[in-house]
């Protein structure tokens, strides 16, 4: 039953996306960071210690909680447990979301809405859009895409098929600690360690599984599979990240464009390598043929993943 609930809950979300009015447990996850940042600071004079204690904390607490409500939930009724259960793990998932803001970024360049699209775009990435042109946003597009089809989709089913939707949401307080703190600047360089850390670690089977993933998806969506897996073996570590480079290296050999290059981030440049070879341009059908992939390797990763676990399981 467990392995049914990851894939309701992934149709599900394939069906209606993130409801915006819906209380969503990673805002609420983003509240204990923000609260546990200050007293953590409030404790240490080491940033280091600081950090690694908000990130323990965070994991330790979304993880229990979810786990002791889930339990209760089942000794009240298995008609309490399992939509709960399930709701949990949808709200892990931003695959219709994800595809969602960035076909809306097509959208804007096909009606030639630049300004539009600029402001579209600014959902998807934390890099200054304000003056990208209409090629640097369908880089920026499709890096997102590319990047989170990992972060919003192979990481949280991966964690829900090993360990349910305690592990999954986990897995979401992980990520969320990364992205509010596990930034290299003056402010975090020391405190956001432990969660930038934990966030590579937590990452790195789901960004290896997309990187056998997404040349098949490829493949099937009539995209360069074989050139896909030459430019992973080859760009995969031209990323800042560890793991981000191996999505990113998959789409760009797969649609034949060449990724990376010069960012500004509040108006301070920041140049990353490149990966992929310039053979087409970024024209924005660049955006929905990434989508596209996202959407097959997600599928791929679904039907692997309770065909494995229903196996280990029985």
């Amino acid at each position: 039953m467990e392995n049914a609930s990851v894939v309701i809950a992934f149709l599900i979300d394939l069906a209606i996306g993130d409801p915006f009015r819906m209380p969503h447990p990673v805002r609420a996850i983003g509240k204990i960071i923000e609260w546990g940042e200050g007293l953590s600071r409030s404790f240490f004079l080491s940033e280091k210690k600081a950090g690694v204690c908000l990130t323990l904390f965070v994991v330790c607490l979304v993880y229990g909680v979810t786990y002791l409500l889930l339990s209760l939930a089942l000794l009240l009724s298995p008609f309490i447990y399992h939509p709960a259960n399930i709701l949990v793990i949808f709200t892990t998932l931003s695959i219709r979301s994800l595809a969602g803001a960035a076909l809306g970024v097509y959208r804007a360049i096909e009606r030639g809405d630049l300004s539009q699209a600029q402001s579209q775009v600014a959902l998807l990435v934390g890099r200054d859009t304000e003056r990208l042109s209409e090629a640097e946003i369908v880089r920026a597009s499709v890096e997102s895409v590319a990047e989170n089809t990992v972060d919003g989709v192979i990481a949280p089913l991966f964690y829900a098929f090993i360990g349910g939707a305690p592990l999954a949401l986990a897995y979401k307080a992980i990520n969320t600690l990364d992205s509010m703190v596990g930034y290299k600047n003056e402010r975090y360089a020391q405190f956001g360690w432990a969660s930038a850390r934990l966030d590579d670690l937590a990452n790195f089977i789901p960004a290896r599984i997309a990187g056998m993933l997404l040349p098949l998806a490829a493949g099937v969506t009539g995209k360069a599979a074989i050139r896909s897996v030459k430019t992973i073996l080859r760009d995969r570590k031209n990323h800042p990240s560890p793991n981000a480079g191996i999505p990113e290296a998959a789409v760009a050999g797969a649609l034949g464009i060449q990724l990376g290059g010069l960012n500004y981030y509040q108006g301070l440049p920041s140049t990353r390598p490149l990966i992929g070879d310039k053979i087409n341009p970024f024209s924005s059908l660049r955006i929905k043929e990434t989508v596209s992939m996202m959407y097959a390797a997600s599928i791929f990763f679904l039907i692997l993943g309770a065909a494995i676990f229903l196996n280990f399981h029985a």
